[in-house]
């Protein structure tokens, strides 16, 4: 009768999200930080290639950062709305992104890219099959 209730206080645990499992995914695994830039008009190209040159080191500064790599639109469909830049940051975890986020590195990083900025879109997402 007791293993019954340990089992369905777990069970309970599971199903609201509390225990062990990560109750916004439960399906942790390696996340995606995709980020897009828009610059400003009039931005020159020096200050975009200091840019990515600064986003490119963050490798460095920060050890949660499993994988780097970055482009620019070659897309020929005409559907960027004028954002010309795509980053792709991975992290082995949900905790490794959040660490990243607040972090003094990235943080003097976006103060560098924002008088330059004229949007950004970023969605992160963990792959599936």
């Amino acid at each position: 009768m007791m293993m019954r209730w340990m089992m369905l206080i777990v069970a309970v645990g599971l199903l609201t999200g509390c225990g062990a499992m990560n109750a916004r995914h439960p399906h942790l695994g390696k996340v995606e930080h995709v980020v897009m830039f828009k610059f400003k008009e009039g931005t020159p190209p020096e200050k975009i290639a200091e840019i990515e040159r600064e986003f490119s080191a963050l490798r460095v500064h920060i050890p949660q950062i499993a994988q780097y790599e970055y482009g620019t639109n070659v897309s020929p469909e005409g559907l960027d709305k004028g954002f010309t830049h795509c980053f792709i940051v991975t992290f082995n975890n949900e905790a490794d992104r959040d660490a990243y986020l607040p972090h003094p590195a990235h943080k003097a990083f976006v103060d560098i890219l924002k008088p330059h900025l004229e949007d950004v879109h970023v969605i992160d997402f963990v792959a599936k099959d």
